[in-house]
């Protein structure tokens, strides 16, 4: 194989799955990017990150690049049948039509569920393992709050998660991948994999300075042989699927019990930083308590106090239409604040009629479940409109991620400015107000609907940042979600001492043969 032409195929269906969502995720909540829009410069690979560094990647090595299709949907509830049915054999069938392939390059999230089907990334991976057959190295990149199952681990040959949470090194995890998949092509490295549950259940910010030391020490044993890469998977608390959970993943040269060594080593240490690890999350009075303590106005501060509202994060699946921080604000004559995002086609709809400058009735929020509390009506002045509004997602390395809100709109009422889409999606970046008019040299307080991609940006603006669990889909407190199929007896939270267990990996599975 060294002496030809590597043919690599691309692609990925990328969403991640609340179980406990009202939200359901159909067909059209994806938006899907073909080889035939890329051809026809209707769409490019610059917008969908990080075929745009595999593209790149095989042209500098004179590798041949075919791209099938790139899915993505916004976090929500259960992905339909027909839906994950539909584009796994749109897929599948962009995969038979380039013909015989040395590798498999995927992007996936890892935590999508559908009906019917709890690990459909790992049911995806088997079938396109029937079709190229045992030699083809099949390298996959999943975000960090994956499941990571059995059957992805006994079907890949090489799984590389996200480090950053924020997601902010999703660039640099691509190029590693691409790295050591050609590496493996050219028979220069034997990947195999060993892999930990740690048996804890969280959400843990690569932030932290605890954490923080823990990923640098990972990538740094990642530069000492025979280890390839290392990934401390934090697993997606809100799914309910019996694999769910916190694992560690050690890759290394041909050296499996060195792999499983360490894979232990790394998951009792984690264990043991569990308790210190995990978000400092207070309930929204305390929350909002806090923020006007720092921010009082006999106080002047040079930036706002930022507020994240976790429990109504659209990207882990919250509708991000609750109103509880709204009416706290309301019931509590609070002014010189800003709010983002809320979700509500309807009032972006009648503001786009209105105009800027109308002031009209509104009904805000609390529409789409139980969780988003009830509607607040409101007298509004519509300061700005934003047509198919590009929200940036600053990352470590490259462009920003750019993420379409649709029509977006601000408001001002009672002292408040709101942020208003058409699409779902969670804050990012400061940058949403000054687009919409929203100046933050006026705002004391921002409350983001965002548990944590937020931070890389807003804390270049922020004087403090306080994460708020109020009431919501996505509640920090996983005590009040009802499991059925993850059984919580030996998993943290609900035990002080979880112990790390080894999962079975079959060994013809783990690596190319010598």
């Amino acid at each position: 194989m060294n002496n030809q032409t590597l043919r690599i195929f691309a692609g990925g269906i990328v969403t991640e799955t609340n179980t406990f969502s009202p939200i359901p995720t159909g067909y059209n909540s994806f938006d899907v990017v073909r080889a035939d829009d890329i051809q026809q410069g209707k769409r490019s690979f610059r917008e969908i990150s990080p075929f745009d560094r595999w593209q790149l990647g095989a042209e500098q090595q004179g590798l041949r690049f075919d791209f099938g299709l790139l899915a993505y949907a916004q976090p929500a509830g259960l992905t339909t049948a027909s839906a994950y049915q539909q584009l796994s054999e749109e897929l599948l069938q962009s995969l038979d039509a380039v013909g015989p392939v040395d590798m498999v390059l995927l992007l996936l999230h890892g935590a999508m569920v559908a009906d019917g089907e709890d690990d459909c990334e790992g049911a995806l991976l088997a079938r396109i393992r029937d079709r190229v057959g045992d030699d083809v190295v099949i390298a996959v990149e999943l975000d960090l709050h994956c499941h990571l199952t059995v059957q992805m681990l006994n079907v890949a040959n090489i799984i590389i998660t996200f480090k950053e949470y924020p997601h902010v090194d999703i660039a640099q995890r691509a190029d590693e991948l691409m790295q050591l998949a050609v590496a493996t092509c050219k028979e220069k490295i034997n990947p195999v994999m060993a892999a930990v549950d740690c048996n804890i259940l969280g959400m843990f910010p690569t932030s932290s300075p605890i954490l923080r030391q823990y990923i640098d020490r990972l990538q740094q044993l990642e530069q000492q042989p025979p280890q390839l890469s290392i990934s401390f998977i934090h697993g997606f608390p809100y799914g309910d699927v019996a694999e769910a959970g916190s694992k560690l993943l050690v890759i290394t040269d041909n050296e499996p019990d060195k792999a499983a060594s360490l894979a232990n080593t790394l998951a009792q240490d984690i264990i043991g930083l569990k308790d210190r690890i995990t978000f400092s999350s207070l309930s929204l009075p305390q929350a909002m308590k806090k923020a006007l303590s720092l921010s009082h106005k006999s106080k002047p501060l040079p930036n706002p106090v930022v507020i994240a509202d976790q429990s109504d994060n659209a990207g882990g699946g919250a509708p991000s239409d609750s109103t509880y921080a709204l009416q706290w604000l309301l019931d509590n004559d609070i002014a010189d604040v800003a709010m983002a995002i809320f979700y509500d086609p309807e009032v972006v709809r009648q503001c786009i009629a209105a105009g800027v400058g109308a002031r009209l009735a509104l009904r805000l929020g609390g529409k789409m479940g139980l969780s988003s509390g009830q509607p607040v009506d409101i007298v509004a002045d519509v300061i700005a409109v934003r047509s198919d509004y590009i929200h940036q997602f600053p990352q470590q390395d490259g462009e920003s991620l750019k993420i379409n809100l649709g029509d977006t709109v601000a408001l001002q009422s009672n002292g408040l400015s709101l942020v208003v889409s058409s699409h779902r999606s969670q804050c990012f970046c400061p940058s949403i107000f000054e687009d919409l008019s929203v100046p933050l040299n006026s705002i004391r307080l921002i409350v983001i609907k965002s548990t944590q991609h937020f931070y890389q940006a807003f804390t270049q603006i922020a004087d403090h940042i306080i994460y708020m669990a109020a009431p919501g889909a996505l509640s920090p407190q996983l005590a009040n979600f009802h499991y059925q199929k993850l059984d919580t007896r030996c998993k943290y939270p609900w035990i002080t001492d979880p112990v790390a267990t080894p999962i079975p990996i079959q060994p013809a599975l783990t690596g190319k043969p010598e």
